[in-house]
């Protein structure tokens, strides 16, 4: 049995990863779109960018309305950061 605060950790783990792994993705297709050879690949690839940076808003809009990432307040970032790693280690 999970309590709330290991399911919340569950949650916010599982959007923190995805959000570290789209901001990957939006840096990969940007250099990508700078070696592309024809103009046809640079379209694939800037609509795959403008379609991972949506992704990258929504995500981070919804891990700010859960308190999860406070991308604007680097303080709090910090606290919430170190709270989680608090929570991990008493697990």
């Amino acid at each position: 049995m999970t309590t709330a605060v290991q399911a919340t950790l569950t949650d916010q783990t599982i959007a923190t990863d995805m959000l570290l792994t789209s901001k990957c993705s939006v840096k990969g297709l940007a250099a990508a779109i700078t070696e592309a050879a024809t103009p046809q690949v640079r379209t694939l690839l800037k609509q795959d960018l403008d379609t991972a940076i949506a992704f990258q808003e929504k995500l981070s809009a919804y891990m700010q309305s859960k308190g999860w990432y406070n991308a604007f307040n680097v303080k709090q970032q910090l606290q919430t950061d170190l709270q989680n790693a608090k929570t991990v280690l008493s697990l």
